[in-house]
């Protein structure tokens, strides 16, 4: 007899014969005679899932491939048709294997139907005797081989993709200080970061980037997958969408047979993951349990919040209502109908001409070009809210005529929407959104770019992958040097504490500190306010335009802000502010006398700000 075996025999006998048990009196045998057969991780009651807490959970790689309900000795309904019933086929239905036990007899289901029935042993008079060990350990060996459980659902997929991020980002961490100055692949990751992204990047920021631009080019690859039988790693390098050519760039190298073996084993654990999620399921599920109308975003957030609940409060990661969104688009509409005469709004798709420098053989000419006039601009894109959402906007503009809207996308949208966004995890997410919001299969790249705003593109490679980040830069440096931005829209960060210190930003923002002679102006340095004066800058050099933000409201009365205001009232012809208030510290109310709440889950006040430069006049 199998020496695990006899144990548990012996085991469950000596139990039984006290007369005291009851069916929770052999489950801890059962849970290591598991374990020894199958080699899996054997959970005694987990947490509670979607359909119930069954008694046992067998993981492999983290993932549930099987679980275990188990009722007392010789129970008589493992085949749930009296008593068990109602709990037996609840399990069925949402569980891909599962088996009923009495700790003597095993009965197997798959997708909810019987398999087969195994009885391991008898009890004969006041003593349990083995009785069918061979067929036990057949239905042990099935069970080790059993396909992960498929995951359908959006919170359990973020909690596991988090859990795995997180340890990927330990691991990188750990490996780029072991590694100290000797040249390894992720120490050259993280220099491209430095020298063209993020100049003080530390192994700690690097390696929570890298963590989550995996796990969520994953996804981005899974979404995109009819056949996720085969998925793997060099199957999502061919994955993810043509219209992010820097993720495609980044995932081919994940690819490669020489991916770092300290952090390959962790990468296989996530293809083994999104290879057991029903993404069809998912994709239903989302946005069913929250009132939050975009569930991309709300995934997100539920991701990192379990993969790093402070990450939220740092990265000033948080929902712009949807209300809000809609609100500054259609206004952003609206203002182009009334003051700039264009009927067709956002969906417009008039030219202008521009004078254009072009490099050509080491040589500078300038050269005439017809280009988009009403073109927008999102510099702090996070997941692509307002981008998508002027998408949305566009497709009504046009209203009967979407028959044309394979050949207007990549015509006269994608040529007018720009995006910029520091963080690759919502800069993935921002590509995915607006990917499923077009509807088209996409051959040119979306003009969403990983890059600074409030920094001028560098030029520095060194590594094939600074070069992938270095095109990315120099892709968003045309934008940011010569593209006519006519609309700068969003929800730009607030950090009074502002790591953006660079030199062009602050010499634009000299315009707001101007003869001032105060104390402290050093609120004046808040992100939000250089995002102010960055879509204010666009909109100067185009001579026309609007900027239309939901932003820190600080600016409406401070005293540091007086000339802030001048050069707001110097540059824009309209200027609609809505004071959407909720400064807590103001303790102010609503007219009723209730109390004052913010759109956000923050205690400084918040405005919208529509600022309009009217084109010149003949």
């Amino acid at each position: 007899m199998n020496e695990f075996i006899s144990s548990y025999i012996k085991e469950i006998n000596q139990l039984y014969q006290t007369g005291l048990t009851t069916e929770h009196s052999f489950r801890p045998a059962l849970q290591r005679l598991l374990h020894d057969y199958t080699g899996c991780t054997v959970i005694n009651e987990q947490s509670h899932i979607d359909c119930g807490a069954p008694d046992l959970t067998l993981l492999s790689k983290q993932l549930p491939i099987a679980y275990i309900e188990a009722k007392d000795l010789e129970d008589g309904d493992l085949d749930g048709r009296k008593k068990n019933k109602e709990q037996f086929d609840r399990y069925k239905a949402s569980l891909d294997t599962i088996i009923f036990t009495d700790y003597l007899d095993f009965h197997l289901y798959e997708h909810g139907e019987w398999q087969q029935s195994v009885r391991l042993a008898e009890i004969q008079g006041n003593k349990i005797r083995l009785s069918d060990a061979d067929r036990f350990v057949l239905l042990m060996e099935h069970i080790k081989n059993a396909r992960p459980q498929r995951i359908t659902s959006a919170s359990k997929l973020a909690q596991l993709m988090a859990g795995k991020a997180r340890l990927l980002r330990d691991i990188i961490e750990q490996a780029l200080i072991q590694d100290g100055d000797t040249p390894t692949e992720l120490r050259g990751y993280m220099q491209a970061f430095q020298q063209v992204l993020i100049h003080d990047i530390t192994p700690k920021t690097f390696a929570d980037i890298y963590a989550q631009t995996i796990a969520y080019g994953m996804f981005a690859a899974r979404l995109h997958d009819d056949t996720p039988d085969d998925f793997s790693r060099s199957e999502a390098a061919n994955l993810i969408p043509k219209t992010n050519p820097f993720l495609r760039k980044i995932f081919q190298q994940i690819a490669g047979f020489d991916l770092d073996e300290r952090i390959a084993w962790i990468v296989d654990d996530l293809v083994s993951a999104f290879a057991a999620t029903d993404m069809e399921k998912i994709m239903q599920g989302f946005g069913k349990s929250t009132q939050q109308t975009d569930p991309m975003l709300h995934f997100y957030e539920d991701f990192l919040f379990q993969y790093d609940p402070a990450a939220k409060k740092q990265c000033g990661v948080y929902y712009t209502p949807q209300p809000v969104v809609e609100f500054i688009v259609r206004a952003v509409d609206d203002i182009l109908r009334t003051d700039f005469q264009l009927p067709m709004g956002l969906a417009d798709t008039s030219k202008v001409e521009i004078e254009q420098e072009i490099e050509q053989d080491l040589k500078h000419r300038k050269e005439k070009k017809q280009v988009h006039r009403v073109q927008v601009l999102d510099p702090a894109t996070g997941t692509g809210t307002f981008l998508a959402e002027t998408v949305r906007q566009i497709k009504r503009d046009l209203g009967g005529q979407m028959g044309a809207w394979p050949s207007y996308v990549p015509e006269h949208l994608l040529p007018r929407l720009h995006g910029f966004e520091l963080m690759m995890a919502p800069y993935t997410i921002a590509h995915l959104k607006l990917d499923m919001e077009i509807g088209i299969s996409a051959q040119q790249r979306l003009k969403v770019f990983l890059t600074n705003s409030l920094e001028e593109a560098s030029k520095e490679a060194g590594t094939l992958f600074g070069n992938y980040l270095a095109q990315e830069a120099n892709e968003a440096s045309h934008i940011k040097q010569s593209a006519p931005v006519m609309i700068v829209m969003g929800n730009p960060p607030y950090s009074v504490s502002s790591n953006n210190k660079g030199e062009w930003i602050s010499k634009l923002l000299d315009d707001y500190k101007k003869n001032l002679n105060e104390r402290n102006i050093q609120p004046l340095s808040d992100d939000y306010i250089k995002f102010i004066r960055l879509a204010q800058h666009y909109v100067e050099r185009n001579g026309e335009g609007i900027v239309a933000y939901i932003s820190n409201n600080s600016f409406i009365d401070g005293l540091i802000h007086r000339q802030m205001r001048s050069e707001l009232m110097r540059v824009f012809d309209k200027i609609y502010i809505l004071d959407l208030h909720g400064n807590t510290r103001k303790k102010e109310t609503a007219p009723d006398g209730s109390k004052d709440e913010n759109v956000f889950d923050i205690m400084q006040g918040v405005s919208i700000n529509i600022f309009v430069k009217l084109p010149k006049k003949q």
